[in-house]
């Protein structure tokens, strides 16, 4: 089992959770972060931003699920043709074990 966490920017993240249920992944946890990437934040004269507003949105998975819920974020989060600073991440984890509460059972 994998742990998905994308890192999109706000404005993306509805279109990104209907995108994830059309593509048969419903389940997924939403947290709104703050962060900055290589660009250190954004300046704007004496300003600097490094807080920026973001989405994470963490899907757990099968293995063999990772390549085409990579490839809805990518698509789905992507600003333009070609992308643009600040878009975001998708970092993939390895997940040791899952147990859901209600049932009392392990797994997905």
């Amino acid at each position: 089992m994998l742990l998905i966490r994308a890192i999109v920017r706000p404005e993306k993240k509805d279109e990104l959770l209907a995108a994830l249920t059309t593509a048969g992944f419903p389940a997924a946890t939403v947290v709104d972060v703050v962060g900055r990437g290589k660009q250190k934040g954004i300046r704007m004269g004496d300003l600097v931003y490094d807080e920026i507003p973001k989405a994470m949105v963490l899907v757990a998975i099968h293995d063999e699920e990772k390549d085409r819920i990579v490839d809805v974020v990518m698509k789905t989060a992507r600003t333009g043709e070609s992308g643009t600073f600040g878009d975001g991440k998708i970092f993939v984890s390895p997940i040791e074990d899952v147990y859901t509460i209600s049932r009392g059972g392990r797994g997905l």
